[in-house]
């Protein structure tokens, strides 16, 4: 981008404009409107492997929020956004939940790799992805392997840190690696750096 007054004005716009998404998705969640959801996604939004379009997208997470949740509860946590041009952004931003399901109370802590594309002067989600560290009753603790515990299921793993090669090398050395400290990432490339261009998890993908 051109360094103009008018460019550094859209950018600060564009980065409001793209940190309200979330916020706006989760209070559209909780609240159940499904309508308000779906025009947080461009009209051409990708669902599952076949289907395409908000009033898809709309079908499909109306029936994921009526089983196994009651009620549900998105706190928005630390949010960081790259452009890519002018019109398209990728992010991350951290999400802590909770859910009424049956007789448990399940707490889950998240995060989501986000694509946000402009169109017609308005931005939208283009692609969320999640990435979950555990979920489990508020009363039982996810200690140990598996901290994906919904009732009623399997315990499994989460993908909370496969975005970001770092968690594992750290835990696979014994102690500082020794080497130099490297410079810092370029300005609007941070994620960039920490990714260390790997690719994203293949994920199974639950709406949350």
């Amino acid at each position: 981008m051109t360094d103009t007054l008018a460019a550094r004005i859209d950018r600060l716009e564009s980065l409001d404009a793209i940190r309200q998404l979330p916020a706006k998705y989760a209070l559209a969640l909780d609240m159940r409107d499904m309508d308000a959801m779906a025009t947080l996604f461009p009209q051409d939004v990708k669902v599952g492997k076949a289907g395409s379009g908000r009033l898809a997208l709309r079908a499909y997470m109306d029936a994921t929020l009526r089983s196994p949740f009651t009620g549900t509860s998105h706190h928005i946590g630390g949010h960081v956004i790259e452009f890519d041009d002018t019109d398209h952004a990728h992010g991350v931003v951290y999400s802590k939940n909770e859910h009424e399901t049956g007789d448990e109370w399940v707490i889950m802590q998240m995060m989501y790799a986000d694509d946000y594309v402009r169109q017609g002067g308005r931005w939208y989600f283009a692609r969320r992805l999640p990435l979950y560290w555990y979920a489990t009753d508020l009363n039982k603790p996810p200690i140990g392997d598996n901290k994906m515990r919904w009732p009623g299921t399997d315990w499994t793993e989460g993908n909370f840190h496969k975005l970001f090669p770092s968690y594992a090398e750290f835990w696979a050395r014994g102690g500082d690696h020794g080497g130099p400290v490297a410079e810092p990432a370029p300005l609007g490339g941070f994620l960039n750096a920490m990714r260390r261009g790997q690719a994203a998890p293949r994920v199974k993908v639950r709406a949350d």
